[in-house]
């Protein structure tokens, strides 16, 4: 587990799990596959195995130890719904963190078929775990319907890396919207317009609004502004504590 995350919108990562397969074209240029190889190159024993999946049950019980109240992203390098990973064992991460619950959970998936499987396996899902889907092209909306349909407090978007215009969104039982563009050498363009287009919904649906970064050869590379300002929205807050500004005209493209 890492302490401290360069994840912008988290605190701390938990890694009960590592590794992963390509689902759909945001996975295309993987950051956790790039750095499960270099970890490998390292020796790190965890990772061993490269980017192929493995579970962790030793570091199963690490948020317990944690008394300090963090925002934890689970599994950073893989994607706890996968189909190789047995529901008795997200099972046994959903318990740790219903008894963390001085923490606030965060799990992101694009299996969100298998999540839903999952909610109707488990049932309501704890209070401090926030579920969220990435959704990097319109082709892939569906997984908000999907997403809908579990019995969470919070449910959150990530629309990165954004790789097109995502149109319309349906904002309905969605209380916060991270979007970003993709970052590495072979990153793939994030235009203004789309990430306007999203920004400007959010804040006629007053959703709490996340812009993580342009993207480029690294995260920092081209920054995080957006029409002048930085956008760190988190749910959990009234519009009022959110401090919205008004939208940009469009005309200043």
């Amino acid at each position: 587990m890492a302490d401290k995350s360069f994840i912008e919108w988290t605190n701390s990562t938990w890694n009960v799990v590592t590794g992963c397969d390509k689902v759909s074209p945001g996975c295309k240029n993987c950051y956790a596959e790039r750095y499960a190889k270099r970890l490998q190159k390292m020796g790190v024993k965890k990772y061993q195995s490269g980017f192929k999946l493995r579970l962790h049950p030793d570091v199963m019980s690490y948020p317990l130890e944690l008394k300090q109240p963090r925002m934890i992203f689970v599994n950073s390098m893989s994607d706890l719904f996968h189909e190789k990973i047995p529901f008795e064992f997200i099972k046994q991460v959903f318990g740790i963190m219903e008894k963390a619950c001085w923490h606030k959970f965060q799990i992101l998936t694009k299996r969100s078929a298998r999540l839903t499987e999952f909610s109707g396996y488990y049932g309501k899902f704890p209070k401090n775990v926030w579920i969220g889907v990435s959704v990097e092209t319109a082709q892939y909306k569906s997984r908000i319907d999907d997403l809908r349909k579990v019995n969470a407090k919070v449910h959150f978007l990530s629309l990165e890396p954004l790789l097109g215009s995502l149109g319309g969104l349906d904002l309905h039982d969605i209380e916060w919207v991270i979007t970003g563009g993709e970052s590495g050498f072979n990153f793939r363009e994030c235009r203004i317009e789309w990430v306007r287009e999203i920004r400007d919904q959010c804040i006629r649906s007053d959703v709490p609004f996340f812009f993580k970064q342009w993207g480029g050869i690294t995260s920092k590379a081209n920054g995080r502004e957006l029409d002048g300002r930085i956008w760190n929205q988190f749910p959990e807050l009234n519009s009022k504590e959110r401090v919205n500004t008004p939208l940009i005209s469009r005309q200043y493209a």
